[in-house]
């Protein structure tokens, strides 16, 4: 079992964490509250993901109908070019597939598109996901990359948050609506806090209070802090989600109390000193 800190994670700069479909969902839902039509007629882009793993991935292809989507585009960094090693397998999916290729499933990134009805049962969904590898390992800032970014109207993802500063730059470049998850210390980023500070972005909608967040981890993972069902999960401090896409939590006014419950809760001499300060 892993000690408290992950600490033997954060040296190996390991960003295999895997976002659980429930905060997924929740977060969604609060931009679709706001405004139904968010989604509709938008091409997402999924990157720094592993579409064969990814919950951003089975929630938006599940979802693709009921949001209205255009075409929905993840993609996956290679394996060889992480800095985190594992004893990586291809999946059987993969394998099962004509296309496969044991040289290009290491050193290439995978591409994963959704817009069509692939299975002609009349409904398009994650059944209708269609796969090929990318040129190149999938690095967000090659230019093949780049190509998929500008076609794209919103990214979402969860980043590497040890990349997380050339990332959101990566995004603001291109002028993209995004929903995207990092550690709450980026707010202090000299490269964040000004962008925050002009309304260009701002929290997202879930609670953004620091708490600990459960993830799923690779199998072969060491660091974890429980195991359900089979699959690890490690809890990291800390994590908010970004975005520039507007919601209601932004709207809300902030919650004042009352004479009643300042003299409740407060102590005599707050009291005394705000009744001398109005007077």
């Amino acid at each position: 079992m892993a000690n408290s800190n992950l600490s033997n994670t954060k040296k190996a700069k390991n960003d295999e964490f895997y976002t659980q479909y429930h905060d997924i969902e929740k977060e969604i839902a609060a931009y679709i509250e706001y405004n139904p039509d968010v989604f509709r007629g938008k091409t997402l882009l999924l990157p720094c993901d592993d579409p064969e793993w990814s919950n951003f991935t089975k929630f938006f292809a599940q979802k693709f109908a009921e949001l209205g989507l255009k075409k929905l585009i993840s993609t996956s960094y290679a394996v060889d070019s992480k800095s985190y090693k594992s004893n990586y397998q291809p999946t059987l999916f993969e394998t099962s597939d004509p296309q496969y290729d044991k040289n290009k499933t290491t050193k290439n990134g995978k591409i994963f598109t959704l817009s069509r009805d692939k299975s002609g049962d009349g409904k398009i969904d994650v059944n209708d996901l269609e796969w090929c590898y990318l040129k190149g390992d999938g690095d967000f800032c090659s230019d093949e990359i780049k190509k998929l970014r500008d076609e794209a109207d919103i990214i979402i993802t969860n980043p590497p948050f040890s990349l997380f500063r050339d990332f959101l730059a990566w995004i603001m470049e291109a002028n993209k609506k995004f929903v995207i998850i990092s550690n709450m210390n980026a707010i202090t980023y000299k490269e964040v806090f000004p962008l925050i500070k002009n309304n260009r972005i701002w929290l997202g909608a879930g609670k953004n209070d620091g708490r600990n967040v459960w993830y799923q981890v690779p199998d072969n993972f060491e660091n974890y802090h429980k195991e359900e069902g089979g699959k690890k999960y490690a809890f990291v401090a800390g994590t908010i989600w970004f975005t520039n896409i507007d919601h209601g939590r932004r709207h809300k006014l902030l919650p004042i109390m009352t004479e009643a419950e300042i003299i409740k809760f407060g102590t005599k001499s707050h009291l005394e000193s705000m009744i001398t300060m109005t007077q």
